[in-house]
């Protein structure tokens, strides 16, 4: 996804793109419409959570990590990430995408940092 567009573009669009698949996704903490980061958590339930964090890596490209790490966390520990970066940036938003499964839009732009 293009950095430059609004964050709430950015939001729209990741919910839209769940929506057609009928996955659940919501915001679940709003920040700045326009310049806000953005972090995804993707609740596959009992499968754990992965929290994804846009990122820019040593070529310029851009895409998303997994910020809890390579493996999925519980729930909890899930939360307290989010909740540690919120801390850091009040304009923060945070999109939840429950799927069993642990499918979401970014998939394609995981990069391997």
């Amino acid at each position: 996804m293009d950095s430059r567009l609004k964050t709430r573009l950015r939001v729209q669009a990741i919910i839209r793109q769940c929506e057609t698949r009928a996955v659940p996704a919501m915001v679940v903490r709003k920040g700045d419409p326009d310049a806000g980061a953005l972090l995804v958590k993707v609740n596959a339930f009992d499968a754990g959570c992965t929290v994804l964090t846009p990122v820019t890596d040593a070529g310029g490209r851009r895409g998303w990590m997994r910020g809890t790490g390579p493996q999925p966390v519980d729930e909890p520990t899930a939360d307290a990430y989010i909740e540690r970066q919120a801390r850091y940036d009040e304009d923060l938003w945070v999109v939840e995408i429950e799927s069993r499964d642990g499918w979401h839009p970014l998939e394609d732009d995981i990069l391997a940092l």
